[in-house]
């Protein structure tokens, strides 16, 4: 492996290249690089703080050398279950694309459970309106600055977040 890999990450073909240029994005918008550096089926994964994700995602839409214009997916994961007691007890998953390059790119921020709040996207990418919205009524994670942040999918009057872990596996059990 060479040096200018990160050791924790074996990516694809172009990805050691399409990292660094990542890496570097980010230290010029937020003054610090990833906390973390990981690979998932081939798919480079760079974690940053909630306070930073704005100026990350922006700086990985417009670096010329990379282009991620298109928030394809964001979604979030309650590790309660399977890493009892840790904090953050959330991650909230950007899945990033290059259309130019072919090439995608996860960005993940933990969220801790007794403030699950990161500040929105919608911003950068119309996309993550409906998106947010999503993560907001499933899993209960509020996003600072949308501008219309309610139930997507549940009424309005449900109760709690059925995506957590702590929800009951029964409808009728729900508080």
């Amino acid at each position: 492996m060479s040096e200018a890999t990160p050791p924790e990450v074996t990516p694809r073909s172009g990805g050691t290249t399409l990292v660094r240029a990542a890496v570097a994005a980010i230290e010029a918008a937020t003054g610090r690089g990833p906390l973390e550096i990981s690979d998932f089926r081939g798919t480079p994964c760079l974690r940053v703080d909630a306070h930073s994700v704005v100026a990350a995602c922006q700086s990985l839409r417009d670096a010329s050398a990379l282009d991620f214009a298109l928030l394809v997916d964001l979604t979030a994961v309650d590790w309660s279950g399977c890493r009892p007691g840790c904090e953050p007890r959330f991650d909230v998953i950007y899945q990033l694309m290059s259309l130019t390059r072919n090439e995608r790119l996860f960005l993940a921020v933990g969220v801790p459970s007794d403030d699950p709040t990161v500040p929105s996207v919608i911003g950068l990418w119309h996309a993550a309106g409906f998106l947010e919205r999503e993560v907001f009524d499933l899993m209960g994670i509020r996003f600072d600055g949308h501008p219309d942040l309610r139930r997507l999918v549940l009424p309005e009057d449900w109760q709690g977040h059925p995506l957590r872990k702590e929800y009951p596996l029964r409808g009728d059990d729900r508080p």
